[in-house]
């Protein structure tokens, strides 16, 4: 199979050929048809991701149709057309058994354990806990569209966050996950103020329904949060993941306000300073947000097929196997808009 090689962090890719995977006894391989390109998968090229062990083959947003099973496979058929969250459940250890696959004590991540989805095929583990069935109207590159991004937003709002109907939700970054992030609030029937340095993505933001923006390149951030919402969000969805983009979603919350920790702080910043002096005074809650569990897709799937949700909306781009390395590139600099998804491959 043909498959998009990292073989030097930050170095280019080398789209080669390389054995076709096989399922394991109790997993499945799938047919890429979509995949999409992701932040994580930056970090993952960067060498920010220290499961990552090279040669790797990266990506994780997959959509596709199942070519094989093994033999202790029983749900999951030939021909199948599925996604599977990026954090796959092992099935057997405590959180799974409690249906929390997203942390899965042996953490099993294609695009970052395992091998991923910028290639023809993936093999994936626990195929009858992981798989899940996609409704016949939603296309591939729609699917892949929910994938890191969009679903980890749906978890971090509906589930975490638990946004209500009239409430505010600051979101900081206007990237894919945050972009989601505002379309499921607006879809919740909340208010949302969308946070960015680029106009773009701001004026984007407001299309998808954002009441107000703030441009952090030109304001105080948490301030301006605090004056456009009476007091504070409710809800603060840091989407991008910086120490900046951190302290101003916990300090423009007003009080009992729930911080939702999306974006990944690596490279040097994995331990951050936080506000807690705010946290404790205004009792505020915070929740890390690690991608979504299996049992989660359907309530997402339904908001999708109802016509309240489309992910396809997001995306920015769809683009060839063999720019995958380029795409990845443009990201160190935040140049990509919305969701960018590998069709061709």
């Amino acid at each position: 199979m043909r498959a998009a090689v990292l073989h030097a962090f930050g170095e280019p890719l080398a789209v080669e050929d390389v054995p076709d995977p096989a399922p394991a006894d109790d997993g499945a391989v799938v047919a890429v048809r979509a995949t999409g390109v992701c932040r994580s998968d930056w970090h993952a090229w960067q060498g920010h991701d220290a499961s990552v062990v090279l040669p790797h083959v990266g990506g994780h947003e997959l959509a596709g149709e199942v070519v094989a099973v093994g033999p202790q496979v029983r749900s999951v058929q030939v021909g199948d057309r599925v996604t599977v969250p990026f954090c796959c459940g092992c099935g057997v250890c405590e959180p799974c058994t409690r249906g929390e696959t997203q942390v899965c004590e042996r953490d099993l991540q294609p695009g970052f354990t395992l091998w991923g989805s910028f290639a023809e095929l993936v093999a994936l583990p626990c195929a009858d806990l992981n798989l899940v069935r996609l409704p016949e109207g939603l296309g591939f590159v729609a699917a892949a569209a929910l994938g890191c991004r969009f679903m980890t937003a749906w978890a971090a709002l509906r589930v975490h966050g638990r946004v209500a109907e009239g409430e505010w939700v600051a979101v900081h970054g206007c990237g894919g996950v945050g972009l989601s992030a505002v379309m499921i609030a607006v879809a919740a029937g909340a208010r949302v103020v969308a946070v960015d340095i680029d106009p773009a993505k701001l004026d984007r933001a407001r299309e998808l329904g954002a009441a107000a923006v703030a441009d952090a390149s030109r304001e105080d951030a948490a301030a301006a949060v605090e004056s456009l919402t009476g007091g504070g969000a409710h809800v603060a969805v840091d989407a991008l993941g910086s120490p900046e983009t951190l302290a101003a979603s916990v300090l423009g919350l007003r009080r009992h306000g729930r911080h939702l920790q999306v974006g990944l702080l690596l490279a040097g910043d994995e331990r951050p300073p936080v506000p807690m002096a705010r946290v404790i005074s205004r009792e505020l809650t915070l929740h890390g947000v690690h991608g979504m569990a299996v049992r989660h897709y359907p309530g997402l799937l339904d908001a999708v097929a109802s016509g309240a949700l489309d992910p396809a909306a997001l995306v920015g781009r769809t683009l060839a196997l063999d720019d995958v390395g380029a795409e990845l590139a443009a990201m160190g600099g935040f140049a990509t808009r919305g969701l960018s998804v590998v069709d061709r491959l």
